[in-house]
């Protein structure tokens, strides 16, 4: 899977993952050695990862050499034969009735799983009880300090608004049963992700071994690692926790393995030279040198983790994704903004924390430019100092008898959201002239463009959209990423969803191009305007800082349930990193080449068509990449809101503990996520 970006660099890879912020900024940027002058003086040169014509001619000859016969042998419409599927539900059904039937008997459950869980467990409520024993004073005060002592009194001012915020709202409880959940998953993430990838940036075996693994969690949208998590562990924080886990792992593991493998090589000669064993290495060179991308990817595990976490609350998480859970459930957007806004603010406040945290790393200041309190908080005894000074803020508030935020100082913000969705619902939900209302675009976007979409996938022959897989992969890449596709797009077929897989497809390709649409069209803007990109990153900071669940609040209450709101959900979760992206690479387009078109009397639109949009082809390529990718993962959370398709599947295996249905949904997500990730991917150029 191609570099996303919400974990930067070249080889590392997410879905997205949600949340994931600010290393966006920093996506794989274009290469820019030749011009699009020096591309025309080369016409016998074949396209990237083609060999010519025959690169084409010869993997679709064999394609077409294998699946006209099967469709021979197996004529049918557009729907998968019945003899070329694998009914699954039996085998997974019967390991489903025996993991529950043996779960409070079985060694494996009671000697092994059973003491993670009581591990788990145990961790959470520690960690539980000493936030309320530091009650809202000693928990604000120590996120103030905390974000002072690494970004200054901006950030501290933040973050104790932003807790602040949350208890004005009445979700001071909740909140600190998010924050010790997250505590608790973050940090055995963080140890999971670090030794993964310390192996695969010390090993190359292991790098090969590992790559497939990590890139099936992170096609895998979240909502299918729940299933797994409660047929072994039962519903409730343990589930929860762990699947947070298997979730927030991939993007520390990458970004490790990877900060590894970039390390100096001028410093490990001189290391090595010196005399230093392995270990020696490892841990005064490697490690340090690795910081900033070790540091990037704790920030990636946490605001992935936090995303996990709410959607987690629909197997028994509890804090504020099971106050937006209930809330969406019950279609009460008051109570589940209410809910929503601290779970922003609390993904802000981490994000930036975090983000200064990697900032600060390798940066000097000098003495005489430090504040006075700033050198008093340096160094060891100024953790210590910052340690003992929300320690005592804590105390006072113990003392005043306010542990818990003050029932007096909360405002309800239910009645009057509610008011305003009810008034919305009356003017704006239908009957709005001459543009009509927000039902009437959903109804219309339903009729007009998925319906056509979704039956004419299903109405096609099987076979054919294999070839056309192929066709497109080959035009992506090479004749194994060819391969990969159609054998992912045909395992869906095997797998028996082939209709559904289909329709979820649809849903993809329609939101993936509104995305698209307007994430190019945003981007032009913010690239050549400045102060329009300027303007923009706030907004799409906090885009990208949401997590999943929170997006399907607005679209329920504009667009009621289906699969239009899904879509809506998709297209807004999508196009900040489509935007940033996009802007990136336009950017990092030549100055010179662009000079020189300007000398040339070529106008705005020229310029644009004719040379930075060519030049920031890759860059392109990659904001499609991860415009589908980021698309199907909300588009499967669409369940919750009338999705259908797969995301329905996974949601009602995960209700009715359907090993068999829940799984295999999940399987073909995988297998969907994967064919598409290939014909989508961006060419690496040699």
């Amino acid at each position: 899977m191609s570099a996303t970006p919400a974990h930067t660099p070249t080889d590392t890879r997410a879905a997205a993952p949600s949340g994931a912020p600010r290393s966006a900024e920093r996506p794989a940027g274009p290469r820019h050695s030749r011009t699009a002058s020096a591309a025309q003086d080369r016409p016998g040169r074949a396209l990237p990862g083609l060999a010519g014509r025959r690169g084409v001619l010869l993997p679709m000859g064999v394609a077409v050499a294998l699946l006209v016969p099967l469709a021979v042998a197996f004529p049918g419409a557009g729907s998968w034969p019945a003899a070329l599927a694998v009914d699954l539900s039996g085998p997974l059904g019967r390991a489903g009735d025996w993991i529950i039937d043996h779960r409070d008997s079985h060694p494996l459950f009671l000697y092994f799983f059973g003491h993670i869980s009581n591990a788990v467990v145990v961790c959470v409520r520690a960690v539980y009880v000493l936030l309320l024993a530091a009650g809202w004073t000693g928990v604000t005060a120590l996120a103030a300090l905390v974000a002072w002592r690494l970004a200054g009194i901006r950030l501290a001012l933040t973050c104790a608004a932003a807790f602040a915020a949350c208890g004005l709202l009445g979700m001071w409880v909740p909140t600190m049963q998010t924050l010790a959940l997250m505590a608790v998953a973050v940090a055995a993430s963080v140890v999971l992700g670090s030794l993964l990838g310390l192996a695969a940036g010390l090993s190359r075996r292991a790098d090969r071994a590992l790559r497939p693994v990590l890139d099936t969690m992170q096609i895998l949208p979240a909502f299918a690692y729940l299933l797994p998590m409660v047929l072994v562990f039962g519903i409730g924080v343990p589930a929860a926790v762990l699947a947070t886990v298997v979730y927030a792992a991939p993007p520390m593991a990458r970004l490790t393995a990877l900060g590894l493998r970039e390390a100096d090589a001028g410093v490990m000669e001189a290391a090595a030279s010196l005399g230093a064993t392995g270990r020696q290495r490892l841990l005064t060179a490697r490690l340090p040198l690795a910081r900033r991308q070790l540091l990037l990817g704790v920030n990636q595990a946490i605001m992935t983790g936090l995303s996990m976490a709410v959607i987690a609350s629909v197997i028994g998480a509890g804090g504020l994704g099971d106050r937006v859970y209930q809330a969406l459930a019950s279609v009460d957007v008051g109570a589940a903004l209410a809910a929503g806004i601290p779970i922003v603010l609390l993904a802000v406040v981490l994000d930036r924390t975090a983000d200064a945290a990697g900032r600060r790393i390798g940066a000097t200041v000098p003495v005489g430019e430090q504040h006075l309190l700033r050198r008093v908080f340096s160094g060891w005894y100024g953790r210590l100092l910052t340690l003992l000074a929300a320690v005592a803020a804590a105390v006072v508030g113990r003392m005043a008898g306010s542990s818990l935020w003050p029932e007096s100082w909360t405002v309800s913000l239910a009645a009057p959201v509610n008011s305003a969705v009810a008034w919305m619902t009356d003017h704006l939900y239908s009957g709005v002239p001459l543009v009509g209302g927000t039902a009437d675009w959903a109804a219309r976007f339903t009729g007009w463009i998925l319906d056509p979409l979704r039956s004419g996938l299903q109405a096609a022959p099987w076979w054919l959209l294999l070839l056309l897989a192929c066709a497109l992969a080959l035009l992506a890449g090479t004749w194994r990423t060819a391969l990969t596709a159609v054998l992912a797009l045909g395992a869906v077929g095997v797998l028996g969803v082939w209709e559904a897989s289909l329709d979820t497809l649809s849903q993809v390709l329609a939101a993936v191009a509104v995305t698209l649409v307007l994430g190019f069209a945003i981007a032009v803007g913010a690239a050549r305007s400045a102060r329009a990109e300027r303007l923009l990153r706030p907004v799409l900071d906090v885009c990208q800082t949401l997590p999943q669940f929170v997006y399907l609040i607005p679209v329920v209450a504009l667009f009621g349930v289906g699969r239009a709101p899904a879509a809506a959900a998709a297209v807004v979760y999508a196009l900040p990193a489509v935007v940033r992206i996009t802007v990136q690479g336009l950017r990092e387009v030549d100055p010179t080449v662009v000079e020189s078109a300007r000398s040339l009397g070529a106008t705005r639109a020229q310029l644009l068509r004719q040379v930075q949009l060519p030049l920031a082809r890759p860059a392109l390529l990659l904001a499609v990449n991860q415009a589908v990718v980021l698309v199907l993962a909300v588009v499967i959370i669409g369940g919750l809101v009338g999705g259908g398709a797969l995301g329905y599947d996974v949601v009602l295996g995960l209700a009715q503990g359907d090993l068999a249905t829940g799984l295999v949904a999940g399987a073909a997500i995988v297998c969907l996520g994967l064919f598409l990730d290939r014909v989508t991917q961006p060419v690496k150029e040699a």
